[in-house]
């Protein structure tokens, strides 16, 4: 006897329903995909820019440069221009973006872990140092701890979608500042093995601090051959001029071979023109400032080219480290650096909400996927920061991790093949059962093709107050709180961690 037609859609039903239930085996959204699709400057706009800056270079020089530094600009042909200013002639300038390096591996201590700095691909990542952390029980802000950057570190540990890991908070409970950037050091080791950045507080710390992640590494120059650990600088102050205890920095961390991020922040309105074209010629000027500085000392040393535009609100003052102009800024920089070849570092998400609200998910949105869009190659500040970067929240960190992967999955774009056309898969469904429900084709790209968010919710309403209508902010609070209570790696073994202990001052 025929079964029913209704049962046997039953039973297809229920097949179907397991064989989607089955967890999707591939990434569709991983980090390192392709950007470059947004170009806001165009080529004539670009080397407009660009002249602009090697003038200001030649012709205006840089200020306040240290006197080591200034001997060796001088040896590489660079020009004394009176008034304690020094010229960088356009040549030279341009002999260096030749010859510095353009793709690099920035090392994770499990190699799994390591990313490739250049090409096309994209990653998002922290940065930051907020001096404040958005309180997990009061919902209100406090003095971020050393606690806290533990905790920071061992969350992101855990998150796919964050590539690397700067450290985002300041731990304002340690006073000494040895100690701050020993146990800085130490939370990261301990923490995580993706691959990490810190900053020095001056360069009499890098000595003792490269003998920590040498503990790390498994010997005494074990660290220098495979440097697990980027270093953020601000090597030069806008505008136009050098900072003499960064550039101590710079020479002390090149001697250890630490790859270093060379960041320059200036500020639209304040520390560089207002005009969006007048600033991006200044903070390219002075980015181009720290890559001569490093390739004189190093020629084709592994630098990050940083050139992190940010914007105050003219009618107060205030960093504003959201909006259409921090959107357009950070995409033209990062087309700028690739336009000129050199591996770009730009910042997005550093949204001025304060607390994880709407104001919140807008900024992050667009100023992340523009910067990925124009194909920043390292997207800083983009996990967990708040409050104009004066805040860091645990979980704005699991909420930002699903947004990159959404941003990921925009940059992967759309496979046109003939299998993706599917014109027999079409055929098949119209004279068939009608849909495409269930079928191999559907299937194939289910797990292939879609990124299935875990935070966001696509519940019918009923459903979702039935559940006890949660937002966002609710469910990211739980994963932290599961995260947190299950993850807590130990990235050192006994003997390392007891070798610290014993020549460091390890505060608990």
């Amino acid at each position: 006897m025929t079964e029913p037609k209704s049962s046997r859609r039953a039973g297809g039903r229920a097949a179907r329903h397991a064989k989607r239930a089955v967890p999707v085996a591939v990434n569709p959204a991983a980090p390192g995909q392709i950007g470059g699709q947004y170009r806001p400057l165009s080529e004539a706009e670009c080397q407009a820019i660009y002249d602009t800056a090697l003038r200001l270079l030649s012709e205006l020089g840089m200020g306040e440069v240290p006197k080591r530094l200034w001997d060796d600009l001088i040896e590489s042909g660079c020009n004394d221009l009176g008034s304690d200013r020094i010229g960088m002639p356009r040549a030279l300038v341009e002999d260096i973006i030749d010859k510095a390096a353009k793709i690099f591996p920035l090392h994770g201590r499990d190699p799994s872990r390591t990313i490739e700095v250049g090409g096309d691909k994209v990653y998002f990542g922290t940065g930051g140092a907020a001096v404040n952390t958005l309180d997990r029980d009061t919902g209100l802000y406090r003095p971020s701890t050393l606690q806290d950057l533990h905790d920071f570190t061992r969350l992101q540990d855990a998150l796919d979608n964050v590539a690397w890991f700067t450290r985002c908070c300041i731990a304002t409970d340690v006073p000494d500042m040895l100690d701050l950037d020993v146990n800085t050091a130490y939370a990261l080791m301990r923490g995580t093995t993706k691959p990490v950045a810190t900053a020095f507080t001056i360069a009499e710390h890098v000595d003792p601090i490269v003998h920590l992640f040498d503990i790390a590494a498994g010997g005494e120059g074990a660290f220098a051959k495979r440097p697990f650990v980027k270093t953020h600088i601000s090597p030069v102050i806008s505008p136009m001029r050098f900072g003499e205890d960064a550039v101590d920095v710079v020479y002390k961390c090149i001697e250890h071979n630490i790859p270093m991020s060379c960041i320059t922040a200036a500020q639209a309105g304040a520390t560089a023109p207002a005009t969006l074209a007048g600033f991006l010629a200044q903070s390219l000027a002075e980015t181009l400032a720290s890559l001569v500085m490093v390739n004189v000392i190093s020629p084709g040393f592994p630098m990050i080219f940083s050139n992190w535009p940010l914007v105050i609100d003219l009618r107060s003052g205030a960093f504003a480290g959201g909006g259409g102009e921090t959107t357009v800024l950070n995409a033209a920089s990062a087309q700028l650096s690739n336009w000129l070849g050199l591996p770009s570092g730009v910042a997005a998400s550093m949204t001025d909400a304060r607390a994880l609200d709407t104001q919140y998910g807008v900024e992050k949105g667009m100023t992340s996927v523009a910067a990925a869009l124009a194909g920043g190659k390292l997207i800083y500040e983009s996990s967990g920061m708040t409050a104009a970067l004066l805040g860091a929240s645990f979980e704005a960190f699991v909420l930002d991790d699903e947004m990159h992967a959404m941003t990921y999955r925009t940059l992967r774009g759309i496979e046109v093949s003939d299998e993706n056309l599917g014109f027999d898969a079409i055929c098949a469904a119209i004279l068939g059962d009608g849909h495409f429900l269930g079928s191999d084709h559907t299937y194939a790209a289910m797990e292939r093709d879609y990124h299935y968010p875990s935070l966001a919710d696509r519940a019918q309403p009923k459903t979702w107050a039935d559940a006890g209508a949660q937002t966002a902010a609710d469910r990211a609070k739980q994963r932290v709180d599961d995260i947190l209570s299950t993850h807590n790696p130990a990235h050192l073994s006994a003997k390392q961690d007891a070798e610290i202990r014993a020549t460091f001052n390890i505060i608990d």
